[in-house]
């Protein structure tokens, strides 16, 4: 097998036509099978993805195989065709459009690990239950949702077409949310102009209010704040905070 990426916790290796991924011993179990079955729970929607292939232990290790798809990531062709812009970002939309549109009733719910995520932050009391108040209240959808829907996640095949990759924190629920996540995803990276663009393109595209977009930042700004990475947490406390809590 060959070596081709190494993250923190986790490393990827080809075997032919198939992708090996790695676990060291930071991470559950039970974390592992859950991103196999929600890989294969997505896998029977229309959307092009990865099949699951396998979920065994390699040298002491948990790891999972999928099919490997022989591509570029939208993320490096963006940065390889800058003049390309704002097509590569047309097609990124309509991508998690279609991508919203689908229905995996077996997947857990984006409300319930908010809501854990939420209690879990180190904010305070107060701040955590209208952040409780606020999820609560908004409308109760069954949209899939990827939860880290960002151009370094599809991977665009030579014939053009788009297979969405890592789906460990896929749920169903409000759509809205999905976004909201895209968009802050886009602003911890320090793109902040193509963030207002990425926001601006889908709501118009989606009849979606940006005010309505932007009453879930606070939200998934504490579920973020959860991961603890010192160099985000002055950022994701101003989103918290950014709104006025009624």
């Amino acid at each position: 097998m060959e070596l081709i990426h190494t993250s923190e916790g986790k490393k990827l290796y080809r075997d032919g036509d198939r992708l090996v991924k790695s676990f060291d011993s930071s991470y559950s179990k039970a974390g592992i099978l859950n991103e196999a079955l929600n890989q294969a729970r997505v896998e029977e929607t229309g959307l092009n993805i990865p099949k699951v292939l396998g979920v065994s232990v390699i040298d002491g290790c948990w790891s999972l195989t999928w099919e490997y798809i022989d591509g570029e990531t939208l993320e490096s062709l963006m940065q390889k065709h800058p003049d390309k812009t704002d097509e590569y970002l047309n097609f990124f939309v309509d991508l998690q459009i279609r991508m919203s549109k689908e229905k995996v009733p077996l997947l857990g719910h984006l409300r319930d690990k908010m809501h854990a995520k939420i209690s879990a932050s180190a904010f305070p009391a107060t701040v955590r239950y209208d952040l409780h108040v606020r999820l609560d209240g908004l409308p109760r959808h069954k949209k899939l949702c990827h939860g880290d829907f960002q151009p370094s996640n599809v991977i665009i095949t030579k014939d053009g077409t788009p297979y969405i990759i890592d789906w460990s924190h896929a749920t169903q629920g409000n759509g809205s949310a999905d976004v909201a996540r895209t968009y802050l995803i886009f602003k911890l990276q320090g793109k902040d102009e193509l963030a207002e663009k990425y926001l601006k393109l889908f709501c118009a595209k989606t009849d979606t209010a940006i005010q309505y977009v932007q009453r879930i930042l606070p939200i998934v700004a504490a579920s973020q704040s959860v991961k603890k990475k010192p160099e985000e947490q002055e950022f994701l406390a101003k989103w918290v905070n950014v709104c006025d809590w009624q």
